[in-house]
């Protein structure tokens, strides 16, 4: 990593400065054949460190390509298993940390229901330890972030200031949506659209600089890149969605209105995906999803975060 940029933690996208999340991407690209098991061998920067990822929520992406990560940078990796831990005993977040501290653990991948729950730990943990926020309630996801500019780069260049980019979908509880957002405003992305049913859009602060539009297809006309997101299916429960086929009569992206972007636009989905619910198989599987590259592209952001606290 450039000398240049110091990172103790990665708690959200705004500990970073434009500087620092071009040269985060810039290294991810570089990582990539190895991210991807092509190029294997190579440094192994945190040799004789213990990455520790520690999920209160259920994950698949997330946790799976921080431990692929991890390992191909040489690391020890302990996967913390809640349903069997000390937690269940009542041991508090912060006795859990301190705990694996004191075993010897040096970074921390942290999940979690609740917001700002990694920034707690941050402010207590030891000197020595890093911690990655792997995503908190709905507040932040920031490598999610990363990979999305890393993807987004890689198809459309790096003048972002050029792109018209649209995220479309439940805004409102969206931890993607918000580092997303930030990432984009950071790199300077030319226009910001941004579309919900009025239940599903979050305060006015999450959306500041973005054109807030009333549709799916007033969103998606013209666009180069076009995010959805996922439903979640408490949403219906708790009656702000009445029913999953009319979300996606109304806001799913089909092929039908993504023939209203541009012809050379992208599709892009954090995943998981509710197919027939936010996206329709054919644009999930169509030649102009990016969907599972964002996934490969995981692995090497990730590397590069994880290289970048480690020899912090």
């Amino acid at each position: 990593m450039p000398a240049a940029l110091p990172l103790r933690h990665l708690i959200c996208i705004d500990d970073l400065d434009r500087a620092g999340l071009e040269a985060l991407l810039d290294r991810a690209d570089t990582l990539l054949p190895r991210a991807l098991g092509g190029s294997p061998g190579g440094e192994q920067p945190l040799a004789g460190k213990t990455v520790v990822n520690l999920f209160f929520e259920p994950s698949t992406r997330t946790r799976s390509s921080f431990e692929l990560a991890a390992r191909r940078l040489g690391a020890t990796v302990l996967n913390f298993d809640m349903a069997s831990s000390s937690t269940r005993k009542g041991e508090t977040l912060t006795d859990t940390l301190f705990t694996l501290e004191a075993m010897g653990a040096e970074i921390f991948v942290i999940r979690h229901a609740s917001d700002g729950v990694v920034a707690q730990l941050a402010a207590v943990c030891a000197p020595r330890s890093h911690l990655v926020n792997a995503g908190d309630g709905r507040s932040q996801h920031p490598t999610q972030g990363l990979l999305d500019m890393l993807t987004i780069r890689q198809h459309k260049g790096r003048d972002f200031g050029a792109l018209t980019v649209a995220i479309v979908g439940d805004l409102r509880h969206s931890r993607v949506a918000r580092s997303d957002l930030r990432a984009l405003r950071l790199l300077g992305a030319g226009t910001i659209r941004v579309a919900a049913p009025e239940v599903l859009l979050p305060e006015p602060e999450v959306t500041r600089g973005c054109v807030v539009c009333s549709s799916i297809e007033e969103a998606v006309r013209g666009a180069d890149v076009v995010m959805t997101l996922r439903l979640q299916r408490e949403r219906m429960e708790e009656g702000l969605v009445s029913s999953a086929e009319s979300y996606f009569r109304d806001w799913g992206l089909t092929p039908e209105r993504l023939a209203l972007a541009r012809p050379d636009a992208i599709v892009m989905h954090p995943g998981p995906m509710n197919r027939g619910v936010e996206i329709a198989d054919a644009v999930a599987d169509g030649p102009q999803s990016v969907i599972r590259q964002q996934v490969s592209n995981g692995v090497a952001v990730r590397m590069a975060v994880l290289e970048a606290l480690g020899s912090g």
